[in-house]
């Protein structure tokens, strides 16, 4: 049986210009939000990743039409005919629960298999269930699928959610977005994909202010329309990575399509690790000599330090001269990185959701295994400057989230590969 790996020669100076992609974040919720409005919706800057393959593998089955043509989806969703998602595909990927308020506000009822997709953590429904049930959505769980109704339509309510969770946030504002009456959400999450997919509901109709804040107002509307032509936001996440790599190789290396605003306390930190940072509106350029100031760093919602990027700051902190502590706050499974690039030789001891670190001169390159999409792109970023060779496998779980991601890399300078092996199975 063959498997592609990720090989990558560490000690390569990285120097040159990367364009960041579409938000993978933003993209899926969007194509979600289409099914809302019969008709032809086009979101342009859409990463080809697996990812938005699934989403649009998603609205096929329930029978929309879905095209990928020079980064961009079209999606008539006029020959939807299903209301339900189907376990096999769902169980790859955790944001297929995004069409749940969609289908919900359109044809009052859906039938959604529980979702799957990553291993760093339970990510539990609930805040979403009761967010909608405040709408008057009902719900009956049983055998690994989530029957929702709303015999009497949806209406709008005051939502307060426990934890300002981005998909709950993003599932009500679009079920409320098509609910009688006025629907408030507080506590709401605020990050840029919130932002884009609030921008994307108002180009369909919607009547939304608040978007960014932790309260969002959502006037409900008789209808929507399709949107001719959407372009999403540059992926934060992906610019963080490429930023962690120039830093790595020294740089001078540019990230482009990416609003430096949405990346502010990650720039900040990454100043105080003595990296030189410039930006302009839609670019940062980031470069680093000499050895890295160890940071402590908490992973909170944003605008706090976002936990899609603390496996790649763990590699700087890996390598920092000095003692860092990362503090896990969103998932409690996210420390699997630690144990791969420990086998590379970083001194990391886990004491809960604390990463205490004691920064080692060197890492050595070392087979290891992607626990995730974050965790293997921070492997990949490790045997950028490790000695000798680093072998990734499991690269299923990049690919979710990075386009040519080995391309962009050896674009400005670095010696990496994709390679089939022969596992022997």
């Amino acid at each position: 049986m063959n498997e592609e790996v990720i090989v990558v020669r560490g000690g390569r100076p990285l120097q040159g210009t990367i364009a960041v992609g579409g938000a993978k974040n933003s993209v899926l919720k969007l194509m979600a939000a289409s099914i809302m409005a019969p008709g032809v919706s086009s979101i342009s800057n859409t990463p080809v990743i697996s990812d938005v393959k699934l989403m649009g593998e998603v609205l096929s089955r329930l029978g929309a039409l879905v095209e990928f043509s020079d980064h961009r989806v079209t999606i008539d969703t006029r020959t939807i005919d299903s209301v339900e998602t189907p376990y096999e595909l769902v169980a790859k990927m955790r944001a297929s629960i995004a069409v749940l308020g969609p289908l919900i506000a359109r044809f009052g009822k859906a039938q959604v298999a529980m979702p799957g997709g990553c291993q760093i953590g339970s990510r539990k429904l609930d805040i979403h269930i009761v967010g909608l049930e405040a709408l008057g959505a009902r719900f009956d769980i049983s055998h690994g699928v989530i029957h929702a109704s709303a015999p009497d339509g949806l209406h709008g309510s005051h939502v307060l959610l426990e934890f300002p969770s981005v998909g709950a946030t993003e599932n009500l504002m679009m079920a409320a977005a098509l609910a009688q009456g006025t629907t408030v959400i507080d506590n709401a999450a605020r990050e840029p994909e919130i932002v884009d997919l609030a921008d994307f509901l108002v180009q369909m109709g919607a009547r939304v202010s608040g978007q960014g804040s932790p309260t969002i107002e959502i006037i409900g509307v008789s209808e929507l329309r399709p949107v001719v032509d959407y372009r999403t936001i540059g992926d934060r996440i992906e610019a963080g990575t490429y930023l962690v790599a120039g830093v790595l190789g020294g740089g001078p290396l540019t990230v482009t399509n990416i609003n430096p605003r949405f990346l502010e306390l990650a720039l900040a930190k990454l100043k105080a690790m003595g990296s030189t940072i410039e930006t302009t509106s839609d670019s940062v350029t980031i470069s680093h000599t000499g050895a890295l100031k160890p940071v402590d760093i908490q992973t909170l919602p944003h605008p706090g330090f976002p936990t899609d990027l603390q496996a790649q700051f763990m590699v700087l902190d890996a390598i920092a001269e000095g003692n860092s502590v990362i503090t896990e706050n969103v998932f409690e499974n996210r420390f699997m990185f630690a144990d791969e690039i420990s086998r590379m030789g970083a001194e990391i001891r886990i004491e809960g959701h604390h990463a205490l670190i004691s920064g080692v001169k060197q890492l050595s390159g070392a087979p290891v295994q992607s626990p995730d999409l974050r965790g293997g792109a921070a492997l990949v970023l490790a045997g950028l400057i490790a000695d000798g060779e680093t072998t990734v496998d499991s690269i299923e779980h990049i690919d979710r989230g990075y386009e040519d991601f080995v391309e962009k890399l050896k674009s400005v300078g670095a010696d990496i590969e994709r390679q089939v092996i022969d596992t022997g199975v």
